[in-house]
């Protein structure tokens, strides 16, 4: 009879962000241990609350699956000697098998016949199985940051406190962190007292309900959903959709009730960001917005508990928050007293990274660089001023008091109080723009003084940190180079701004000349870089649904113009589908491999003796100068349709000359003459990487 299996691993609170990755975990290495182990099963599912971690598989077989095996030996005429007698060779192999000779069967392989020793497991009893098992589906779990506690050289999340395993109604026992497994879970911290006794897996989903506790986090977040949008209604607003808010608030509590609470509308004259990263980002609140979508003094927490006093909750809640309200307030006031440029000089004292200067330094340094950029995309002198004024105030706010108490609101300060001084429009929002995209969702820089000023600080940013040996390595990235290359790729992208890469390198490696003692040399550092943006373009190409062999072709013929490579991509992407492809691609293939033993000869008339090579060198410099504007102009697509009509000229030139004669003047014209074609090819994609699927 097939039994469900039970594995809850009781710890003290985790933090929100390790519970998703934590159960994903748990269910592949549960689903890949199980069939290793020959053990079958149903349905696997995985729950979780911050204090607790569950596994329940449905239907597993009361026994292992047996094996039955099959061990090659020695070849049948080595296992004999002459008089029939079993020889030392098969002797050994009959001991290290654990057989006997009438448990050998004849194999052949090929013409040899080999002797094979049959060997079958049978099946053991899955409570056995599983009970050796449980301590790694635990201990095989990874964390970001891990933790050990007392004496022990276990790494977890947070303390282990409880294990409950069961198998159906049977214990499974083992011991990990000197706890030994048992039957008894914990319900709510506050809301339960004492172990509760668990009978089997489904005794265990009742118990833990009614102990004030929701394991399964789609449903916690579904009824916080619904709970918040109700309350919002209920007070005549509503509550934006916040996918990351919720996904925490789902993850620190274990049974939500949510509540309204309200603050002074004094307030609601501070800016909007001002009231929302308090309420989001320390207190975790959703506000709530009016019809007009402006803010209400109003806002939504969730309570990890009932409704019961929850009026003194809400109480407990609105005093905190105005008391950071008030804060907020006060540095505000305080950071008007002053002018934003007048602020630019206090950041001589902030360290921007050790051995990179200090902010203020970057600051001298994103401004001439990003000169050189708007004067590159074409700026008129009147928006490279704004670039220029822009880029002195773009790390200002660093150091009001607003932004050191909230530091998630650095530029969105910058802009509101370049505006409450009567900065430029373009001004202020480049100051607010040059951290943008901040992550992959967020919008890029809408205004050219945004998209000179992000492309400078980051540029600078990763440019340094590549200078002094600082590199992203693995999953550790801790001054986020990825994302920043990542924001530098779509900006050039999106806005179509063709840049040099390259260029770009060396102004931004120039800008550290001075006071900097740098550890590399701008050519290993423009290596290095090239390579870590190679992969990023890469990765762009991929989401745009571009293949594999479509990307490595592209990339192959370099990426210097970031811009440039989507446009080839998706010429590529479309010439493929064209039905002559496959035809012309083993045209071109026989053309590229012939091409590699051309050794710098030019093509000389002189030595075109057949009338199909005088055909094709005649199609292939009309070729040339068809394409040329194309290429300027960058319409690939019609570049590569044109390069598409002269299949029939290579064709007929294969058809009827040997390309490698012994005369080496023709061999070589013909070479260079393939070579000449192929390198065309070459200013769009190298087709040798492509795979060309045979229908």
């Amino acid at each position: 009879m097939a039994k469900d299996f039970l594995l809850e691993v009781g710890i003290e609170e985790m933090p929100a962000r390790f519970l998703g990755p934590a159960l994903a975990q748990l269910k592949d290495l549960t689903s890949k241990t199980l069939q290793e182990q020959r053990i079958e099963h149903g349905s696997i599912e995985t729950y979780g609350t911050p204090r607790r971690l569950v596994l329940h598989v449905k239907n597993v077989a009361e026994n292992q699956a047996s094996l039955e095996k099959e061990v090659k030996g020695p070849a049948k005429k080595a296992a004999y000697d002459v008089d029939g007698n079993p020889t030392k060779a098969i002797q050994g192999f009959l001991r290290s098998q654990g057989v006997n000779l009438e448990d050998l069967v004849v194999r052949n392989i090929g013409q040899v016949e080999y002797l094979y020793a049959i060997k079958r497991e049978e099946g053991r009893p899955a409570a056995e199985v599983l009970a050796e098992i449980c301590p790694g589906l635990i201990t095989g779990l990874h964390f970001p940051k891990p933790m050990r506690w007392g004496d022990l050289e276990l790494r977890f999340a947070r303390p282990i406190r409880w294990l409950l395993c069961l198998f159906g109604e049977q214990v499974i026992p083992f011991e990990l962190a000197n706890i030994k497994s048992d039957c008894y879970t914990f319900g709510h911290r506050f809301l339960a007292t004492g172990n509760l006794p668990v009978a089997n897996p489904e005794d265990y989903f009742t118990k833990i309900r009614a102990a004030y506790v929701l394991i399964d986090p789609a449903e916690r977040k579904e009824l916080i959903w619904q709970q918040v949008q109700e309350l919002a209604a209920t007070e005549g607003g509503r509550v934006e959709e916040d996918e990351d808010l919720l996904d925490e608030i789902t993850n620190i509590i274990e049974w939500p009730s949510a509540l309204c609470g309200s603050f002074d509308a004094d307030y609601l004259k501070l800016p909007a960001a001002v009231l929302v990263t308090p309420m989001r980002e320390h207190q975790r609140y959703f506000p709530v917005l009016g019809s007009d979508g402006k803010l209400l003094n109003k806002f939504i927490a969730v309570r990890n508990g009932t409704k019961d006093y929850i009026e003194i909750v809400t109480a407990g809640n609105e005093k905190v928050l105005r008391a950071r309200l008030a804060d907020a307030a006060f540095f505000f006031e305080e950071d008007l007293k002053q002018p934003l440029a007048n602020k630019v000089n206090g950041l001589k004292k902030v360290v921007f990274l050790e051995g990179l200067g200090t902010i203020a330094d970057k600051v001298d340094r994103i401004g001439a660089l990003a000169d050189h950029l708007a004067e590159e995309l074409g700026a008129d002198e009147h928006q490279r001023e704004k670039v220029q004024r822009a880029a002195l105030l773009a790390k200002a706010d660093l150091v009001t008091n607003m932004v050191f108490e909230f530091p998630e609101l650095q530029g969105e300060m910058g802009r509101e109080y370049a505006l409450r001084n009567g900065e430029d429009k373009e001004v202020a929002e480049a100051i607010y723009e040059h951290y943008l995209p901040r992550n992959a969702s967020d919008r890029l820089p809408a205004n050219l003084a945004g998209r000179v000023l992000s492309l400078a600080d980051k540029l600078d940013s990763i440019v340094g940190c590549f200078a002094i040996g600082i590199q992203p390595t693995g999953s550790q990235d801790p001054y986020a180079l990825r994302r920043q290359a990542l924001g530098i790729c779509h900006i050039l992208i999106e806005g179509r701004s063709h840049l040099s890469l390259r260029e770009l390198i060396a102004w931004a490696y120039q800008g550290y000349s001075e006071g900097v003692e740098l550890k590399h040399d701008l050519d290993q550092v423009t290596s290095e870089i090239e390579e870590f943006f190679k992969q990023r373009v890469k990765g762009i190409l991929h989401d745009r649904g571009l293949s594999y062999d479509t990307v490595d072709a592209v990339l192959a013929v370099g990426f210097d113009d970031i811009a440039d490579v989507l446009d080839r991509g998706l010429a590529v992407a479309a010439f493929r589908e064209l039905p002559a492809f496959a035809a012309l691609m083993t045209a071109f293939n026989r053309a590229n491999n012939l091409a590699k033993h051309a050794a710098g000869f030019a093509v000389q008339e002189a030595y075109l003796e057949h009338p199909s090579e005088q055909e094709l060198y005649s199609r292939l410099m009309a070729l040339q100068q068809a394409v040329q504007p194309l290429l300027q102009s960058r319409d690939y697509a019609a570049v590569l349709q044109q390069v598409a009509t002269i299949q029939k000229s290579l064709d007929a030139f294969f058809e009827s000359v040997m390309v490698m004669v012994e005369d080496e003047n023709i061999k070589n014209n013909r070479l260079a003459l393939l070579k000449s074609l192929v390198e065309l090819s070459k200013s769009v994609a190298d087709f040798s990487k492509v795979v060309v699927e045979v229908k």
